[in-house]
């Protein structure tokens, strides 16, 4: 009997080897203390930490003075575990609503270390939320989520689980999370697609006002505009020496004026892509 036994074990040690080979690696343990900063990676239900976070200092952000003031304060209750806001930063594209959310946590961390950790959740994962939300409230520490570029289709469904997050929820948001997010549209949704479902609804009031009246949850609103040329101007110039680019301000304007033209628009985005460019040619680094 042994020593069929024995002729077999050669055998199960190579089955169980390809089983070893075959099975799926194993979860890796969520740590927010191993960062600041976190990526959402929603298929393996795992928080990727950041080491470098790709934003610009809160004192280069020009033109957006009294958001910042508004967003500073917010968080800053958020921080210190005072009641605080949900905040939906809108506007044009490119006008700094995405930079001012991850400089104003650098700000807030600057001032009082590790005390906010920044987890991004892309839009198209939005529908696991709830899983999200379960894990940050387990681990304990203060966070804001963040979501960038945020909006809805007519057919779309996710707005949901954003909903039951933001009120209404049996479980609602945890104590120690707070969302903020992004979009180009102030209602989520485009006004076109509004109008459109309105139209083409069995009971139209009903169809739209749930998606559009996901704004409304937002406790904060912050509006962003395009800027002026004179604002412009000072956010190249206020780059320009950051960076050491040592160009004659009327050179530095003209340049930054045709950039302009070339872009098709004016904006801290394009500001800084003119900046990237300049400081390319003279050879300096920005990182």
């Amino acid at each position: 009997m042994s020593s069929d036994f024995d002729k077999l074990l050669p055998t199960l040690e190579r089955i169980a080897t390809a089983l070893e080979r075959m099975a799926p690696p194993a979860r890796a343990k969520n740590d927010l203390s191993a960062a600041d900063a976190f990526v959402w990676q929603a298929r393996t239900s795992y928080l990727q930490p950041v080491r470098n976070v790709n934003r610009v200092d809160i004192g280069l952000l020009q033109g957006i003075g009294q958001q910042k003031e508004i967003l500073y304060n917010n968080t800053k209750r958020f921080a210190d575990g005072l009641p605080a806001n949900n905040a939906l930063l809108w506007g044009a594209r490119g006008t700094g609503k995405s930079s001012i959310v991850k400089a104003m946590h650098a700000k807030i961390n600057a001032e009082s270390p590790a005390s906010l950790a920044l987890v991004e959740i892309h839009r198209e994962d939005i529908p696991t939320l709830p899983d999200l939300l379960h894990i940050l409230q387990e681990g304990g520490r203060r966070t804001i989520l963040f979501c960038d570029d945020l909006s809805f289709d007519m057919h779309d469904e996710s707005y949901k689980s954003l909903k039951a997050v933001l009120d209404g929820g049996i479980e609602g948001r945890p104590k120690n999370v707070i969302f903020y997010a992004t979009s180009n549209r102030r209602h989520l949704m485009a006004r076109d697609m509004i109008e459109n479902e309105r139209s083409t609804a069995i009971n139209p009031s009903e169809a739209v006002e749930e998606k559009v009246s996901l704004s409304d949850r937002f406790g904060l609103w912050l509006g962003f505009h395009n800027i002026s040329q004179d604002v412009y101007f000072e956010i190249i110039e206020g780059y320009a020496k950051e960076f050491g680019i040592d160009i004659p301000t009327e050179e530095l304007h003209a340049r930054a004026k045709e950039w302009t033209v070339t872009r098709g628009s004016r904006s801290g985005r394009v500001a800084w892509q003119f900046i990237q460019e300049v400081a390319g040619e003279l050879g300096k680094s920005i990182d």
